[in-house]
């Protein structure tokens, strides 16, 4: 899978890019990940100038059209498959672990990465990106989105996690629409906190029983939107709580 980044900042993504199962990823030819510094389409002037400010008036500087727009075109251009574009901005459709998983089924993406109060509108008229936010709140730009959907959609790439199943019972993930079960390691008591028995039972159905049933009951106190509507534990739930 290929990822394009335009970006303002590319030595932004320099530590992340050479760190854990994403370093691993890269370097066994599971993901690539090209970034693209958006002044190198600008006019060749000493500052090489990219924003201006709004018509109309108004705080800040938008991103302009011309080089955005020849600079997403070219970039996308460098690859036989056509990109998925994205644009992240907080106006977006909400990143969840649903378009996580649609995003995992493309073969390359670009992200464009806003700074400033934004791209010019007219970015939008003409290359049609998808908007994607990562949250209800404004961020200095669109850097540390991309990094997100970066990470949430390559740990769901064939290969790159060491056990398939580990993305499957995640929450929110395929396997588990609903939050994820407690769980435990060594030691098996600390400062008077112990494991469960049931986890050291050996009785794989109890141990499954059981976190089916922590896993309803903690979506339930904390995120019961998750659940299906009308749904309710005594009478849907195969693990009925009591």
């Amino acid at each position: 899978m290929r990822f394009d980044v335009v970006t303002l900042f590319p030595a932004i993504f320099d530590g992340y890019l050479t760190q854990s199962l994403l370093d691993k990823a890269i370097a066994r030819g599971l993901v690539e990940i090209q970034r693209h510094n958006l002044r190198d389409w600008a006019e060749d002037t000493p500052h090489r100038k990219v924003d201006d400010r709004p018509f109309g008036g108004g705080p800040g500087m938008l991103l302009q059209v011309e080089p955005t727009v020849n600079c997403v075109r070219d970039v996308d251009a460098m690859a036989a498959v056509p990109a998925r574009k994205i644009l992240l901005t907080p106006q977006g459709r909400r990143l969840d672990q649903r378009l996580a998983e649609d995003l995992a089924t493309s073969d390359r993406i670009l992200l464009m990465c806003g700074r400033y109060e934004g791209f010019d509108q007219r970015v939008l008229d003409i290359l049609q990106p998808e908007e994607i936010s990562i949250g209800d709140f404004v961020l200095n730009g669109g850097e540390v989105a991309a990094m997100t959907i970066i990470d949430a959609v390559v740990r769901l790439l064939p290969g790159v996690l060491g056990d398939e199943q580990s993305s499957l019972d995640d929450s929110f993930s395929r396997g588990n629409r609903m939050l994820e079960f407690p769980q435990y390691t060594r030691p098996r008591e600390f400062e008077g906190h112990t494991v469960p028995d049931v986890l050291l039972s050996g009785d794989h159905a109890a141990i499954a029983a059981w976190r089916a049933e922590q896993s309803w009951a903690k979506t339930i106190d904390r995120r019961r939107d998750l659940l299906p509507e009308h749904s309710e534990p005594n009478n849907e739930h195969p693990n009925k709580l009591s």
